[in-house]
């Protein structure tokens, strides 16, 4: 019976169906294996199906230059190179243990090899072999490596004193170490068939071209997907992209757009990415701005740009159900319940804010500033102007230490007026929430601040037309859209006090008008920040001692609430007991965490701001909105632990009064030198924008502001700190499709390709 030839191979074709089509030694198992850990690595669902469109889409993480091997009379001491040898002995060693007396498993597998032409004294290529099958993988290994048998090997080369010749230690064989297939010797095959990372791979049968996409070329190097090493996800990749025509391979791109961007076609891309041609230099690749790299970060940063532009405009098209009245009456009655005087930061944004209110289009601001600039008051003026046009307003903070404080200072400052204002969060008790949405749903709180409880299900506004997003990073796209979702399309402001780097607020917050508060207060005096390690601990507490003296305050951070037996970390519970019987016996300590009851915690925090609690230790549940005046000390511990961005959070709980504030970092003995370098910047500059661009650049966008919360695309080759000037221009290309309208055939297409992208869907909430 003749077998059915399977469909040609496109870009949707099931990784489970390559074994089909004898593709990288692939059988039906490793086909499986294959498409779960490609779907696991790309975050798909159980139920989504990994294809080949996403094999493609794993992309190298580096080059190696094996085109030209080098010479052993041109090695140097730690030298990466990549050199053709000939064996002249191999073989494996027990490697002895005294604590085994002799019965170790663990062996080295060395071999002594010449180059073709002899330049230089033999060197030595090596490395350890261990396990159960250890004596199976040296049999393997001694007849591959026969003497007269040719092979290209690379890595970095060191000087071996004892030797007096060079060597070379492999990790991965399977991936460092190739033979030439023309001159191969003939191999015993391991009984063992599993793949394992000190094993190398059999090449295809013996087949020349095949082997040669290991070597003589640039070579692509890949991360282990599940059990396949870089090698074998090379062959895998090879041999489908030899599989798939170009005419497989659709064009995402318009024509217009590549000719007048100079980029190549997205097929050309896809195979240059992988296996780059001899005619590009390699520095370029190593850069990312070979000509594929070029296209494909284009293509990256340009369905951002199209799907958040395209967002923006459907919101402006939108009509609200609040066009708030602002007249000069209404100005005077605002003004008449302010503690103090604007600065003129906070009125050219209520400038921005009021111009948005009184607009028939709905407010979608993202208003940013530093620690302590008085974004809180301008949203207050949001909220008061809404409210005088007989509206409700909602503020949602992402912590109840913060959604408590904004209640009480917000209530305080509202005393005089006819506005209610009630507070709304998980902690209180039921019959307390039923009549609190009793009165929500009648009209008769004008402003309530809440958690996350102001989005359950029971939770309804009468008329709400200003929602306030208060640290809205710290939120979920979903928990955002609830909220705007409780009004008839409501004004809403979000707000930070963590700077935003301009790349970022173009992609994720590229819907969103952007307001920003680049002035501090009067009075404020700039904040000292010191590292310090183990060995100035005593200084610390001098200082300490010396702000306690003073009548002043003092904050304690650690990073855990309990000990833990992985981390070995100085944890709050612990340290506050300790500071509080044996460090400290004469001072009043505290403690705060996010753990502890809210009642509890508003205790702590009301003793800390009437001053009867002089030393607070605490987690980073401080981080955010706690204003005490008179504190004028922070100690961080193991202060590398911190992002650079949460250590500026924490830095200004402090210096917000007149006196001289002090940020201690203190750091652990097994700090890297990447922690060194981020802590030396918080001690260079107190300018949150400069921190928040150097955070981007080492520790990335993901981690900066939590990928899953911020609704952050993974990009496949676009960086959002080395690539700003191609998302510039991937705008600009979308603001001119976008322009001609779905009348354009070219655009239309465009827009229901974002219509199904699900990166999508929320983003006009932010």
């Amino acid at each position: 019976m003749i077998r059915a030839m399977p469909p040609p191979i496109d870009l949707d074709t099931p990784i489970e169906e390559l074994y089909q089509y004898r593709i990288g030694r692939l059988g039906q198992t490793l086909s499986h294996k294959l498409a779960q850990s490609l779907a696991g690595h790309f975050n798909k669902s159980e139920s989504g199906m990994a294809t080949v469109e996403d094999l493609i889409n794993y992309l190298p993480m580096r080059y190696e230059d094996r085109s030209n091997p080098s010479r052993i009379a041109d090695l140097t001491e730690g030298m990466e190179a990549s050199l053709e040898l000939i064996v002249k002995i191999s073989g494996g060693f027990q490697v002895k243990n005294r604590r085994t007396h002799g019965r170790s498993s663990l062996f080295i597998f060395e071999i002594t090899a010449t180059d073709p032409k002899q330049t230089g004294r033999p060197v030595v290529v090596w490395w350890f072999v261990s396990g159960a099958h250890a004596h199976d993988i040296i049999t393997y290994y001694t007849n591959r490596f026969a003497r007269g048998a040719r092979f290209i090997t690379f890595g970095t080369w060191e000087w071996d004193k004892r030797r007096a010749t060079f060597s070379l230690r492999l990790n991965k064989p399977a991936d460092e170490l190739e033979m030439l297939p023309a001159m191969a010797h003939s191999e015993a095959k391991s009984t063992d068939n599993t793949l394992r990372d000190d094993q190398p791979e059999d090449d295809d049968n013996g087949d020349p071209a095949f082997a040669m996409i290991h070597v003589g070329r640039y070579v692509p190097i890949y991360r282990k997907l599940g059990e396949f090493s870089s090698k074998h996800v090379r062959e895998i990749i090879h041999a489908t992209l030899a599989c798939l025509p170009d005419a497989a391979i659709a064009e995402t791109l318009p024509g217009e757009l590549l000719r007048r961007r100079k980029l190549i076609g997205r097929a050309k891309a896809l195979r240059h990415i992988h296996f780059p041609p001899e005619d590009t230099p390699l520095a370029l690749y190593e850069q990312a701005r070979s000509p594929a790299h070029l296209r494909l970060i284009f293509e990256d940063l340009f369905w951002i740009a199209f799907g958040v532009s395209m967002k923006r405009g459907r919101r402006i098209k939108e009509s609200k159900g609040a066009v708030i009245k602002i007249d000069q009456a209404t100005k005077m009655r605002i003004g008449s319940v302010l503690p103090f005087k604007l600065t003129d930061a906070q009125r050219r944004v209520v400038k921005e804010i009021f111009r948005d209110l009184k607009s028939n289009e709905p407010m979608n601001r993202l208003l940013q500033g530093d620690v302590g600039s008085g974004k809180t008051i301008v949203a207050l003026i949001a909220m008061l102007a809404t409210m005088e046009n007989g509206y409700q307003t909602a503020l949602m903070a992402p912590t109840e230490i913060l959604a408590e404080q904004h209640a009480r200072n917000i209530k305080r400052l509202l005393a005089a007026t006819p506005y209610r204002v009630e507070l709304l969060t998980g902690a209180l008790r039921a019959a307390q929430k039923r009549e609190l949405h009793t009165l929500l749903a009648a009209g008769e709180i004008h402003a309530c601040i809440g958690t996350q409880a102001l989005i359950q299900e029971s939770v309804s506004f009468k008329n709400l037309g200003l929602a306030v997003i208060d640290e809205q990073h710290r939120f979920g796209v979903m928990q955002r859209a609830e909220l705007r979702g409780r009004g008839l399309n409501p004004d809403v402001l979000v707000m930070t006090a963590t700077p935003i780097p301009r790349s970022l607020t173009m992609t994720i917050y590229g819907d969103l008008d952007v307001s920003q508060i680049d002035e501090l207060p009067p009075g404020r005096t700039p904040i000292e920040t010191i590292v310090m390690g183990e060995e100035k601990r005593g200084e610390a507490k001098k200082l300490i001692n010396t702000e306690v003296r003073a009548g002043r305050q003092v904050y304690v951070v650690y990073p855990l609430v309990e000990e833990s037996e992985k981390m070995d970390l100085k944890d709050a519970t612990q340290r506050y007991e300790y500071l509080r019987d044996k460090v400290f016996p004469k001072c009043s300590v505290g403690l705060v965490h996010g753990k502890m009851k809210t009642a509890e915690k508003e205790d702590v925090m009301r003793r800390f701001v009437a001053g009867e609690i002089q030393i607070l230790v605490s987690t980073t549940v401080i981080e955010v909105g706690v204003d005490v005046p008179n504190a004028s000390l922070m100690i961080v511990e193991h202060a590398e632990r911190f992002g650079l961005s949460q250590l500026h959070q924490l830095r200004g709980r402090v210096g917000r009064g007149a006196e001289k504030s002090y940020c201690i970092l203190l750091t652990s003995d097994k700090k890297t030198s990447v922690a060194e370098e981020r802590l030396g910047i918080m001690a260079k500059t107190n300018d949150g924008f400069i921190i928040a661009e150097k955070d981007l650049e080492l520790r990335g966008p993901g981690e900066l502001l939590g990928t899953k919360q911020s609704g952050l695309p993974e990009f496949r080759v676009a960086n959002l700190v080395r690539d700003q000037k191609f998302l510039e221009g991937a705008r600009k290309e979308a603001e001119f499709f976008l322009a001609k309208g779905e009348r354009s055939p070219e655009t239309a297409k465009m827009i229901d390709r974002v219509r199904a992208d699900p990166r999508f869907g929320l983003a006009a909430v932010g």
